[in-house]
Parts: structure tokens; C-alpha cells; sequence
């Protein structure tokens, strides 16, 4: 009998605004042909130092620039318009520090993941890290979940706890936040390329 043919792999396009940590991550694991994602461009707020990570792969790559556009709104637009043109099935906001508004959310509703140094609920924001360790909070770590119109509101589809140790602060708190990041994104990402949710996911924890 014929072989098989290997099972399509998901058009993922990467938002990223710093170093694209997460985003290599990403890459790294989608080398695998295997992997049931494929990044097909990397876009930015700005000329972020992450955008290197896809250049050195030959992978395209993007800014969109909110300052270059005559309001938030029309940035929105245009950032869609980017994002389509490579005809994603998923999108991934890994470190992206832009809010995103109706134009993204409507075109890639239910397929924009993103991921968070926190177990949302808790401590949404800009600032995680540091809400965490200002509330004494003994346990933190990442979420992955689905982008709505709030502000890390949507849907959990993974989260992974971390452990806030004696003498922490931000930047070593925020380091092995990262670690487990990278981990959770990888394998979130695999699970929603291979199997997207058909109905809104509940919160599910993994340890």
C-alpha cells in the first residue's frame, strides 16, 4: 500500500515585540517536521532583536508599527492585513506587547493564542511578575490562552505553576517563568495545530 501522506502542518504566523525567546522556542520545535505547526512569518511591533531568529531560518518577517499608522485603529487594520497575507490557521502572540483590537480579534477569532507569565486569572497585565511577588504569592507560573476582547480574559487552554522561592525577585522569578513558557508554548501549540477546539475550552491545568 502507498504511504500516507503526512498530515498537513498549521500555517502559524508569530507576533513578537523583545527577544523572541518563546518565538525560538517556536521555531525550534516547528524544525521538526513532525511538529504539527509551521511558522510561515514572524511580525513585530517595532525592529525587535526576535525578528533574527526567522531571518537566520530565510522565514519572512514584518513590522507594524503603531506609530506609523494615524491612529490605533488603523494600526489594527493594517496588522490584519499582514497577518492575512500569509493565510495563517493559527497565530501566536508570544511576547507581543501590543493590545490587539476588533480588526485582529474578528479575522483570526478563535485560532489567536497567547502566553502569559501568570495562572490567569491572577495578576493579568503588562506587569505579572512583579504583581506576583508584590501580593507574596508563593506559587505563580504561565498560562496559554485564547485572545478575546479583554485583557488576558480568554478562554485557558494550558497553564503550568511555578514555584515563587525565598529571596525571588523579578528577574529570576521572571527566568524560570520563562523556561516553563517555552515548554507549555511548544506543546500547546502542537495539541491546538493538531486537534482546534470545536467549542469555547474550559480551564485545564498542567503540572
Amino acid at each position: 500500500m502507498p504511504a500516507a501522506e503526512p498530515a498537513a502542518r498549521a500555517r502559524t504566523v508569530v507576533l513578537l515585540s523583545g527577544t523572541g525567546s518563546l518565538c525560538a522556542a517556536l521555531l525550534e520545535a516547528a524544525d521538526d517536521r513532525g511538529y504539527p505547526a509551521e511558522v510561515v512569518a514572524v511580525g513585530a511591533d517595532r525592529q525587535a532583536p526576535g525578528l533574527e531568529h526567522a531571518r537566520r531560518r530565510g522565514l519572512p518577517t514584518f513590522v507594524c508599527a503603531l506609530g506609523d499608522h494615524p491612529d490605533r485603529a488603523a494600526w489594527d487594520r493594517a496588522l490584519a492585513d499582514r497577518i492575512a497575507a500569509f493565510a495563517p490557521g493559527l497565530v501566536v502572540s508570544a511576547g507581543f506587547m501590543k493590545i490587539v483590537g476588533p480588526a485582529v480579534l474578528d479575522a483570526f477569532e478563535g485560532r489567536l493564542l497567547n502566553t502569559h507569565p501568570a495562572l490567569l486569572p491572577a495578576f493579568p497585565g503588562a506587569h505579572a511578575v512583579r504583581d506576583a511577588l508584590a501580593a507574596g504569592a508563593t506559587v505563580t507560573g504561565s498560562t496559554v490562552h485564547l485572545v478575546d476582547a479583554g485583557v488576558d480574559t480568554g478562554p485557558v487552554l494550558a497553564q503550568r505553576e511555578v514555584p515563587v522561592l525565598p529571596g525571588d525577585d523579578e528577574a529570576t522569578l521572571h527566568e524560570r517563568i520563562k523556561h516553563v513558557e517555552r515548554q507549555l508554548l511548544v506543546e500547546t501549540v502542537a495539541a491546538f495545530a493538531a486537534a482546534p477546539p470545536t467549542t469555547p475550552p474550559r480551564t485545564r491545568k498542567s503540572t
